[in-house]
């Protein structure tokens, strides 16, 4: 498999008995091709708070539809969505040189045709979230250029047990995001998928560090822009049970409708420990102007900065069966900026999720969680609701 998706395996699964460690390998001539990825697909049932009379903005719980239902059923894909990568690797010049290319499709859409193309809501989109290059060597470190998963906040999603399974949101069926929320949103800000200029140094002695410059993208909320590039940048140190991590943000954003400018940054901290069968996870992270869910969101109003911060507690334990079994916690706080009234913006998302991850096979991982979702505004506003999931999710 390629880089990422190894990563996101090995902290996904903590157990190598479970997922392959590598694609389908093919020699090319000077070339080892690496074809890799994943498909998964999930039954989920969905239920709101049916008293929630209002919208939390920028909350994550769901609330009843236009049509006044407060539940749902959908077939789509996980936090993970289904994958098909291929890498390519030589070594030319004392150099170690790579390409990697992804596409991500959906596993359903609501559309009355059910291929994506025509017919009301259809959205069986395709991703395509990694083109990149790399070239060094072991003795200096590595060079990334191209779209890969941002620096900052990715060790977060990496370690999140729901990476195998769903987690919240895609309450919808057929979902346009061809993905759900995991735990971003709950916990930790998401990385996102960013065009990258990267610097890597060796491996040494389990210490390691990244730092690069990312794509100056526009704002979720489609009133912020960034005029330069962002900074990003993390290190860790693996050690026998486990590994520690730090990383962080700096971006310049504009709001579009009001001239007004404010700066982003964030940084945070997290760790890993096993202990046997026994995983503990521990993660935390602050910021100004870094807003809530995505890098940037509800940030800041009038130029005028909000607070906010979060973080989760994981515990995984490996029974004699093979089977996983998860429990999560996850709360992200956004603070009102001052002198800003009381108003339907979000205070808060948190979720606790529950989960079980079997290896029915080396590659085939069957799956069942449960996941509740909980959103409170500064005004007092509070919606609800809940998840359940069943599918498989199968590395190749």
């Amino acid at each position: 498999m390629n880089k990422t998706i190894k990563l996101a395996v090995a902290g996904a699964v903590l157990s190598a008995a479970s997922i392959a460690n590598a694609g389908i390998i093919i020699p090319a001539g000077e070339w080892t091709i690496d074809v890799n990825g994943n498909v998964n697909a999930y039954a989920s049932w969905y239920e709101a708070d049916d008293l929630a009379t209002a919208t939390v903005d920028g909350g994550l719980a769901g609330t009843k539809d236009a049509r006044g239902n407060d539940s749902s059923a959908s077939i789509g894909t996980g936090l993970l969505p289904s994958w098909l990568g291929f890498t390519g690797t030589t070594r030319q010049n004392d150099t170690d040189v790579s390409f990697t290319i992804s596409i991500q499709p959906n596993a359903s859409d609501n559309g009355y045709t059910g291929d994506g193309a025509t017919g009301a809501s259809a959205n069986s989109s395709v991703l395509a979230r990694q083109a990149f290059l790399t070239f060094g060597d072991a003795s200096w470190g590595s060079v990334k250029l191209g779209k890969d998963l941002g620096i900052f906040a990715s060790d977060a999603i990496l370690n999140d047990m729901t990476l195998l399974g769903v987690g919240s949101g895609g309450n919808i069926s057929g979902s346009a995001l061809n993905s759900t929320n995991g735990g971003i949103g709950t916990g930790y800000i998401y990385a996102a998928w960013k065009g990258q200029v990267a610097y890597t140094t060796p491996n040494m002695n389990g210490f390691q560090a990244t730092v690069g410059i990312t794509n100056p993208n526009q704002g979720v909320d489609s009133v912020t822009f960034q005029d330069g590039f962002g900074i990003e940048a993390k290190a860790h140190y693996a050690f026998p049970m486990g590994k520690v991590w730090v990383s962080g943000a700096s971006y310049e954003r504009d709001e579009a409708t009001a001239a007004n400018s404010y700066d982003v940054t964030v940084m945070d901290i997290g760790a890993t420990v096993n202990v046997g069968n026994l995983a503990l996870t521990g993660y935390f992270y602050s910021g100004e102007g870094a807003g809530t869910t995505f890098l940037g969101n509800l940030g800041a109003t009038g130029g005028q900065e909000r607070d906010s911060d979060g973080g989760y507690l994981q515990a995984t334990y490996v029974i004699p069966s093979g089977t996983k079994l998860g429990a999560a916690y996850g709360i992200s706080n956004l603070d009102k900026a001052s002198n800003e009234a009381d108003s339907e913006l979000v205070e808060e998302n948190k979720r606790w999720t529950v989960g079980a991850y079997h290896p029915l096979t080396k590659h085939l991982n069957l799956v069942a969680e449960y996941s509740d979702l909980t959103s409170e505004g500064h005004d007092g506003e509070r919606n609800e609701s809940g998840k359940l999931s069943l599918g498989a999710i199968l590395f190749f």
